[in-house]
Parts: C-alpha cells; sequence; structure tokens
C-alpha cells in the first residue's frame, strides 16, 4: 500500500473523530509497518492551551470564552506536525484543519509539496437535527442549544465552501459518507468507498 492521505470533514456531532479513528486501526492492520501521523487541531489547540507563554495564554482565553482563534495559530499547530514529523513514508489522517475557506488553499499548498498523491476527502454527511441530538446526548458543557446552533451555521458558512475548494480541484477525490447510520455502517461505508 502506498502512503494515503484523507482528510475528515463534517458537522458537530457527524462522528468524524470516531471515523477517522477506526480508519487508523484499519489502516494499521492492512499496513503494519508503516506509521500513521493522526492531526486533530481541537485537541492540539487544547494541549498547546496548557503550555506556559503568551501565545498559549491567549490561546486558552479565547477557547475559554468559545471564541474563534486567528487562523495563525491553528494553521502553525498542524503545520509544525508537517515540518517534524512527515518523512514521506506514512498515511496522514487529518481532522479539522483548514476549515476556513482561505485555509484551504494552504492545505493544499502543504499537501502538493509534500508530494502526498490524490489525498481523499470525506465529507460525512448528517442533518441539523440529527447531529443536534447526538450532540445534546454526549453531555459535554458546550453543548447546549445555543452553542450547537452557532457551531452548525459557522460550518455552513465556512466549511461547506472549504468542502467545495476541494472538490473543484481535480488533485483530490471528494467522497460523501451518509453518517446517519451505526457507527460500524459508516465506517464500512468509508472502507468501501477507497477501495483498500
Amino acid at each position: 500500500m502506498t502512503p494515503q492521505t484523507f482528510i475528515f470533514f463534517g458537522r458537530s456531532g457527524s462522528g468524524k473523530g470516531t471515523q477517522a479513528k477506526l480508519l487508523i486501526d484499519y489502516l494499521k492492520e492492512k499496513d503494519a509497518n508503516r506509521k500513521v501521523i493522526y492531526i486533530e487541531t481541537g485537541s492540539r489547540l487544547r494541549e498547546f492551551a496548557h503550555e506556559v507563554g503568551l501565545s498559549a495564554e491567549m490561546t486558552r482565553e479565547v477557547m475559554s470564552k468559545g471564541g474563534l482563534l486567528p487562523s495563525f495559530i491553528p494553521i502553525w499547530i498542524w503545520t509544525n506536525v508537517f515540518v517534524r514529523n512527515l518523512t514521506g513514508n506514512e498515511h496522514l489522517i487529518l481532522d479539522g484543519l483548514s476549515r476556513r475557506p482561505y485555509e484551504a488553499p494552504i492545505l493544499d499548498d502543504a499537501l502538493k509539496f509534500y508530494k502526498r498523491e490524490q489525498p481523499i476527502v470525506f465529507s460525512i454527511d448528517v442533518s441539523r437535527d440529527w447531529a443536534r441530538e447526538h450532540l445534546l446526548h454526549r453531555g459535554r458543557s458546550d453543548d447546549n442549544k445555543i452553542d450547537i446552533e452557532a457551531r452548525f451555521d459557522w460550518f455552513e458558512e465556512n466549511v461547506m465552501p472549504t468542502v467545495e475548494f476541494f472538490r473543484k480541484n481535480p488533485y483530490y477525490r471528494v467522497l460523501e459518507i451518509n453518517g446517519e447510520q451505526a457507527i460500524e455502517d459508516v465506517h464500512k461505508e468509508v472502507v468501501a468507498k477507497i477501495g483498500l
């Protein structure tokens, strides 16, 4: 198997993080000798926010208020991982990167620079109603109705145009995945569509 690149998009509650982890397990089983690098920007930002220093402190403050970080911070998070860790011989799974339309060309530049051939973009499709019900049942403190609706609006305004950027770029394969299924069935659809 050649090194693969997968990019996950989906509204909050779509289960994209779960599907990314299931794909990691699948790749480790099918291609045991190849490393998998997983970048989930949200968790890496939360880790960074616990560090010492002005940037970490300001990041922590914005995140604690549910604010939106300036683009350079999440871009620095994932580009730093690329620069320090990519060898060209690993599978790469990206979750929560380039969520604003003007960030997509930066990710595109990076993937082409590292010669990541034919990246696959997963768009995990779920309705607002389905995602809302899922989020309200998981019980996180930021999963209240007002915050959820704001995240949904932000997704439609920003992330959907980003997915369109990749859809219109022939370098990428964009695969629509029905997220309103049992977790295992979503995983089966992911695996079937990538054909590995």
